[in-house]
């Protein structure tokens, strides 16, 4: 397993455990009532639970050189590009929105190493380019 599938890996685990610690905040605060609703605290925080699960078991795949992670992998980073654009601009977070931008840009470019490519193609038995 090439080194740019262990680093996009790490990248994709580590937005997942980041998703779920975001969780266990949430329900804190619910619990604490310090939400408006608590329909709405616990809701994000399922919401928040099922998307970042499944990004933690991606990263956990590959890490573990399971192919189906990067399909997941893959999702989650073009999914958080606007996210990034929103924190740079409308949410005023430049900070976070640098962050995240470096994290998901980085896991995109690993994802789509030639390294990964070849690795991808070799469980099919196809020549990649």
């Amino acid at each position: 397993m090439p080194n740019s599938v262990r680093g996009a890996g790490a990248l994709v685990a580590l937005e997942g455990a980041v998703a779920v610690v975001v969780v266990v905040v949430l329900v804190v605060r619910g619990l604490q009532g310090h939400d408006q609703s608590q329909a709405s605290g616990y809701g994000t925080a399922a919401w928040f639970g099922i998307l970042g699960g499944a990004v933690l078991a991606a990263g956990i795949g590959l890490l573990a050189g399971q192919r189906w992670g990067r399909a997941i992998a893959v999702i989650a980073q073009v999914l958080l590009l606007p996210v990034t654009w929103s924190l740079l601009t409308d949410s005023h977070q430049p900070l976070l929105g640098g962050v995240l931008g470096v994290v998901v840009v980085a896991a995109l470019v690993l994802l789509f190493a030639p390294g990964t490519n070849r690795w991808m193609a070799e469980e099919y038995e196809v020549e990649a380019p």
